[in-house]
């Protein structure tokens, strides 16, 4: 396992260069930009075909920067200098505890001063720069596609915080045991939570601006599920815990041709430090897990990327909106239920029967897809806008 990029540097290459990037992190933005690349893809496509209109925007031109605008400024100059300064000058400690040393109160409070005070006054002289003599009040044409880099933010933080609330309510124990750990820490993240919330941010974000529900929703499946595949080849690469139950079982004679860690594999030097100490090991990540499981993040990520080319191949053949993301919901559902058999996950009792929280999610995102297949017309309320 490769923890960091330079765990994945050190054995590809033979160099040790320290670099404060966990390989899940970026992995993650790798998802994002490709999610991005696609959604701006189709946007410019049904933009062309006429599906998506632009619509006007009000602005104000000659306005000097307000208080709120150079404070806004000064206080992310602050937590840059503050932080940053502090990780240049203990380095070795940031590459070691990168999450520790951001979440942390440590810090260099003259770097944070002395960058906030840059930081407001560049936005102070970038205000009277454009003022006027009188404010211009005009409106500005825009496209969907236009808007893509909000989209991508706003998906980023509304399913990071989704994917830590529905993984805390499926780990009460552990945030009762350590809450502020539980609720900042860069792990325990549940994908279905983060699906959720973000769709429901990027949807109401959509709507202000007149895109219609089903038309953007269209719009995000395929990159959807391409992230969603590249993000757990980050969890495949870190051994970031969500994998497999114990699989003991030799491997079967048709299966010959697949390397034994892909169909059994104990993650060692997985970032969780999990499992027991590895003989001879040293450094931060020196565990691996006493029996070898299921690599599911491993399946789930080629299934997830062949999805992601089913998905593109057949978009255009998709007029009526909405019947591409039920689509998506419908094979994310299937996929899911599936891993979700060899998958180690907390179970619960639903009406007499053991179910883990990702299977009950799973079955009505199968029954929305198919719901949504079946019944969504080309005139569909879902999808108008004011």
């Amino acid at each position: 396992m490769y923890p960091t990029i330079s765990d994945l540097l050190k054995d590809l290459f033979g160099i040790n260069i320290p670099l404060p990037i966990q390989s899940f992190g970026f992995m993650m933005a790798i998802s994002f930009m490709l999610a991005a690349y696609t959604l701006q893809s189709e946007l410019l496509r049904k933009e062309k075909q006429g599906i998506l209109k632009s619509f006007l925007v009000k602005v104000i031109k000659g306005a000097p920067a307000s208080r709120a605008d150079i404070f806004g400024s000064a206080l992310t100059g602050f937590f840059v200098g503050f932080k940053f300064l502090y990780a240049a000058m203990n380095y070795s400690e940031f590459v070691a505890d990168t999450q520790g040393v951001l979440l942390s109160a440590k810090g260099n409070i003259i770097g944070g001063l002395l960058v906030a005070a840059i930081m407001g006054y560049m936005r102070y002289r970038e205000g009277e720069k454009n003022r006027l003599p009188e404010l211009v009040h005009e409106e500005q044409e825009m496209f969907p596609h236009q808007l893509v880099m909000n989209i991508t933010f706003i998906a980023a933080i509304a399913g990071i915080i989704g994917a830590k609330i529905f993984h805390n309510l499926e780990n009460l124990d552990d945030l009762m045991r350590d809450p502020i750990d539980a609720l900042l820490s860069f792990s325990g993240l549940t994908m279905y939570g983060g699906l959720i919330c973000g769709a429901a941010a990027v949807i109401y974000f959509g709507r202000k601006h007149k895109i219609g529900a089903l038309d953007l929703s269209d719009a995000t499946a395929p990159g959807l599920m391409l992230a969603y595949g590249t993000g757990r080849l980050g969890c495949q690469i870190a051994g970031d815990g969500d994998w497999g139950i114990v699989n003991l079982n030799p491997k079967p004679s048709f299966l010959s041709w697949l390397p034994d860690w892909a169909w059994s594999y104990s993650y060692p030097n997985n970032v969780i430090n999990s499992g027991i100490p590895i003989p001879g090991c040293e450094g931060h990540h020196c565990m691996m897990l006493t029996d070898a499981v299921y690599p599911t993040p491993l399946y789930e990520a080629i299934t997830c990327i062949l999805l992601f080319f089913v998905l593109w191949s057949v978009r255009k053949k998709f007029t009526v909106p909405g019947k591409l993301f039920s689509l998506y919901l419908l094979l994310n559902g299937i996929e899911r239920m599936m891993i979700e058999q060899i998958r180690v996950n907390n179970k619960f009792d639903l009406m007499g029967l053991t179910v883990t929280q990702a299977e009950v999610i799973a079955a009505v995102l199968m029954l929305l897809g198919l719901s949504g297949l079946v019944f969504i017309k080309r005139d569909s309320v879902l999808n108008k806008t004011k």
